[in-house]
């Protein structure tokens, strides 16, 4: 099974997409006997590809957000012992 074919969620994968596809069109009966395996193994492997990518970049884009986090607690840290709250 794989994730819906929209071209623009897949822009790695546009071109094997459109080849799946014209393969399922061209062999409506012939797809259900393996005539498209070999172009669903090179779409399976593609969208293997877009995920690692897009995972390195959202773990970089995290890598950022958490450093961003980590130095707005130590300024705010450094604040309130500069100016302890009187009660």
């Amino acid at each position: 099974m794989h994730p819906p074919l929209t071209l623009h969620k897949h822009p790695m994968c546009v071109e094997i997409i459109e080849d799946f596809q014209k393969c399922h069109v061209d062999h409506p009966i012939g797809k259900f006997f393996g005539e498209c395996t070999d172009l669903k193994i090179k779409l399976d492997r593609c969208f293997r590809q877009e995920k690692a990518v897009k995972r390195k970049v959202n773990f970089e884009e995290s890598k950022k957000l958490k450093e961003r986090l980590q130095a707005l607690r130590k300024e705010t840290a450094e604040i309130s012992t500069e100016n302890p709250v009187q009660a």
